[in-house]
């Protein structure tokens, strides 16, 4: 069944990182599509729940804690509060939000890694690890920096788990020329004291299920190309054990008494984070085994957002894992976002090149921002932000073309139709095309939102807009309400119906604004199917309302503060 057709949906989020804030790069690349797309279909009556929670294992989060001289768990408490606080000031709302340092997290992927162990799809082999001689210690592939060892690639500073250049998985004692962090972050010299050495871990057998992968991408020609070239460029590569343990004391533990002092590297552990947030949500609701609904029925929904550096593990490795363990069902779809670059140059956290969405939300509200990246959303190719078009976009689309329509509407009605809505009057033919466009912009916008298409439809509210800005301009009701009053409120019922539709329409993008509009209409706040609900163009217009006060929705913002952004960017 096609993931239009259900009506259960569970959606998920790359899980972030606790190792410090969120930026743009972050919102844009898979929690604001996945906010918007749960939005929608909530809007739409259909059943959706909204998984995430904080990635807190790992080897960044130990090598924090050790440039910072403190215990891990401050890392992860401190950086999990301000994930939190961002997520909330940006309106994104998860049904569950969870932490993977947890005893339930780690129990249910012990159970998890147990079970591909007794099936012989985890096998324990010596392998080669880079370790460090000044340190005395094996290196977690994050702790080593070296030249990508792809041909066609060859980038400097790679990690030793992933290019971040060329998005590929790396061999960590393949790196060219391999720096040990710890000991450049602590001013040792590591270069020439990197060394790689034997040492038992468990791998797990990817390259088994190379077929199954295979037919499984075959079965969804409808997925973003990026993510299915990408995919179908490691399967033809072919496919590789990985191993799924790394020496360390921080993360879950290897259940098994040859395992002491290893845990589970965390791309394993990580995506099993989504079936233990669901269990924990579902749980706190009362229905502990409700989440079965989505990870073992296909008549349900399971989607996966992510950003397009993580397109390896959920579209090829963690599908993978779900297939060895043999009880869960594979997603529907995983929806990929290219990157998000600033000013034309790459994010740099370690630059501080970054707009912080915290530092953002000192100065803006929440929803131009929203407005901004869904835009320009790097769905098909990376984006660009920059201070200025979002300057100008604000200005002169959300202020001068939707704030400015909802404006002089409501403000119209409060001054001359005694603050209510206009009587009812039947529309002209030309009032009726307009109403007409309501269910056309409704359905095409459906059409995007269900093809994960969200920069097309939020082109077409704006469109809708436009063409009431167009509609009142051609209408002149401030000449007819001298003249003709019928007329007049023919042309203010079709503006006011239209900016009650803009309040229903416009509610995954800019839910802060759409409520303070459904305020300003003295209608009730949004549920679940008023997407659906919305009245047909040929319904009476209805009794007149009392309207509320109307406020700006969407301020302007001028030069004064928008150039110190620019100027911090400079700085970094």
């Amino acid at each position: 069944m096609d993931i239009k057709d259900k009506k259960r949906i569970l959606i998920t989020a790359a899980l972030p990182y606790a190792n410090g804030p969120l930026h743009i790069g972050h919102i844009a690349g898979a929690y604001l599509p996945a906010d918007i797309y749960t939005r929608y279909l909530r809007l739409q009556g259909r059943e959706a729940h909204f998984i995430c929670g904080s990635d807190e294992n790992g080897a960044p989060i130990t090598f924090s804690a050790l440039k910072e001289n403190i215990d891990p768990q401050e890392v992860i408490d401190r950086n999990t509060a301000r994930l939190i606080q961002g997520f909330a000031g940006l309106d994104i709302q998860f049904s569950h939000y969870g932490r993977t340092h947890t005893p339930h997290h780690a129990e249910i992927c012990q159970e998890f890694f147990l079970r591909l162990h007794e099936r012989g799809h985890v096998v324990k082999k010596s392998g080669e690890q880079v370790f460090c001689t000044v340190c005395g210690r094996f290196l977690p592939d994050r702790y080593v920096e070296g030249v990508c060892h792809y041909p066609d690639c060859l980038s400097p500073g790679a990690r030793g788990d992933q290019c971040e250049k060329c998005g590929r998985p790396i061999d960590a004692t393949r790196l060219g020329d391999p720096v040990c962090m710890v000991c450049s972050t602590l001013g040792r010299e590591s270069r020439g004291h990197i060394e790689v050495r034997s040492t038992d871990h468990w791998f797990f057998r990817l390259d088994n299920f190379s077929s199954d992968l295979r037919g499984y991408l075959d079965r969804h020609p409808e997925w973003r190309e990026s993510v299915r070239r990408f995919s179908y460029g490691l399967l033809d590569q072919g496919l590789r054990e990985r191993s799924v343990t790394r020496d360390m004391e921080w993360g879950v533990p290897v259940p098994l008494p040859e395992g002491k002092g290893k845990v589970l590297y965390v791309w394993f552990d990580a995506p099993i984070g989504y079936i233990t947030f669901s269990r924990e949500y579902f749980a706190a609701r009362g229905e502990p085994e409700g989440w079965r609904d989505f990870w073992q029925d296909d008549s349900n929904g399971l989607v996966h957002f992510i950003g397009k550096d993580n397109t390896v593990f959920h579209a090829v490795i963690f599908p993978g894992m779900l297939q060895a363990h043999g009880d869960y069902r594979l997603p529907d779809s995983v929806v990929a976002n290219e990157f998000l670059n600033l000013e034309g140059d790459k994010i740099s956290t370690s630059r501080d090149y970054a707009v912080w969405v915290n530092d953002y939300l000192a100065t803006f509200p929440p929803d131009p921002l929203r407005y901004y990246l869904t835009a320009i959303a790097p769905e098909s190719a990376d984006a660009d932000f920059s201070w200025r078009q979002f300057q100008q976009r604000n200005n002169g689309e959300l202020a001068d073309n939707l704030g400015n329509f909802i404006q002089r509407n409501l403000t119209f009605c409060l001054k001359y139709f005694a603050g209510q809505t206009p009587p009812p009057e039947e529309p002209t033919q030309a009032g009726k095309e307009v109403l007409h466009e309501i269910a056309l912009a409704r359905h095409d916008m459906a059409e995007a939102l269900d093809d994960f298409r969200f920069k097309a439809a939020l082109e077409r509210l704006m469109r809708l807009s436009q063409r009431g800005n167009q509609y009142f301009a051609e209408e002149e009701p401030w000449r007819t309400r001298k003249t003709d009053m019928t007329s007049c409120a023919r042309t203010m019922g079709v503006g006011i119906r239209l900016v009650e539709a803009l309040s229903v329409l416009m509610a995954p993008f800019l839910p802060g604004s759409a409520g303070k509009l459904r305020n300003f209409l003295n209608l009730p706040a949004l549920a679940d199917g008023d997407w659906e609900a919305m009245p047909p163009p040929e319904a009476p217009v209805g009794t007149a309302r009392q309207l509320n006060a109307a406020q700006v929705l969407f301020p302007k913002f001028d030069d004064l503060v928008i150039q110190p952004q620019i100027d911090k960017l400079r700085g970094s």
